[in-house]
């Protein structure tokens, strides 16, 4: 998209110094810990939680630089942390489109920096001296790692309600999204009415991006996602498109489809055959739709701030979780 570039290249500057802030948070005594760190911060990751909070902060008319910096630093450690442990419950062979930190040095590795990683966010955390923003960071933490924990219970069951589909991607994407917004209002000390209005922003566009990137894996670019295509099926995750299809498709698909799951057999003609079936019965459609509806959402909650550029450069974000093709 177009409009998104000029997002990221109006805030190039900022991203960039708060990458410097990252990277020089990051420097510890144990070489293991740099190494394995390093290659999942370099592995091409958007920053997207830090834009929203230089974006949400300014938005409140707040620009100390230094504390925005930090803040951002704090929430990509969080984010980093959960990627290395989803690699070891996912049992991921890619992350990225490289090979992730799981297979280059193994399941403990990954798992003992993703806690240090979560560490090292709440301990910079206490630098901000702020009550409200670690009440904030440990709530989300604890509800990420909820969230973490009811897919796990569901995984593989294709019984799974859309509701319930909907509060996983709440509790494990959402959450810190929603907190990356809300946080750039907390720092700047704004009223309730904006904070409030900015984590509910956060939280939408959260959803948003999930459903569209759980619909992206039966239909992208498996290269430009970074990821194999149907990898979701394989690991077991039921996500809304095979929700959606599960409910409106004949019985006899659905015995077709429990026998695939049942069997793991995930190659070529079984996938192809699910994509099949989805567009036949418009799931992929129908998950998309509601993307956008989140995302529709998450800009009417800006209605409680002026229009103004940083209005607007959330306004873009909001369609492009939905719009990207990776």
């Amino acid at each position: 998209m177009k409009e998104m570039d000029q997002v990221w290249s109006d805030h190039k500057t900022f991203l960039s110094e708060a990458e410097v802030q990252i990277q020089e948070g990051l420097q510890s005594k144990v070489a293991l810990v740099n190494k394995v760190t390093h290659h999942i911060l370099s592995s091409g990751g958007k920053r997207i939680r830090p834009l929203l909070l230089i974006i949400s902060a300014h938005l409140c008319d707040y620009h100390d630089k230094e504390r925005i910096y930090l803040s951002s630093g704090i929430l990509e450690f969080i984010h980093t942390a959960t990627l290395l442990h989803d690699d070891v419950i996912d049992n991921a062979e890619v992350r990225r489109g490289i090979a992730p930190a799981r297979i280059l040095w193994g399941n403990q590795a990954s798992i003992l920096v993703g806690d240090y990683l979560y560490t090292l966010a709440l301990s910079h955390a206490v630098q901000m001296h702020s009550f409200e923003m670690n009440t904030l960071l440990a709530s989300t933490c604890l509800r990420m790692a909820e969230g973490e924990t009811l897919q796990l219970s569901h995984n593989g069951n294709l019984k799974m309600g859309e509701t319930t589909y909907l509060e996983i991607i709440e509790l494990k994407t959402a959450m810190l999204i929603s907190a990356s917004c809300r946080l750039g209002a907390v720092i700047a000390k704004t009223s309730e009415e904006k904070k409030e209005a900015l984590g509910q922003f956060g939280k939408n566009i959260g959803i948003a991006f999930q459903v569209a990137d759980d619909t992206l894996d039966y239909v992208a670019d498996g290269k430009r996602l970074g990821k194999s295509l149907g990898e979701d099926l394989r690991e077991g995750k039921i996500t809304l498109p095979l929700l959606h299809l599960l409910k409106h498709c004949r019985k006899e698909d659905q015995d077709g489809l429990n026998e695939i799951m049942d069997s793991k057999n995930f190659d070529h003609n079984n996938l192809s055959k699910v994509i099949k079936l989805m567009r036949s019965h418009g799931s992929i459609d129908y998950a998309l739709k509601q993307a956008q509806d989140y995302a529709n959402k998450a800009k009417s909650a800006l209605s409680v701030f002026p229009d103004s550029p940083q209005r607007q450069y959330l306004m873009t974000i909001a369609d492009y979780v939905v719009q990207r093709d990776h």
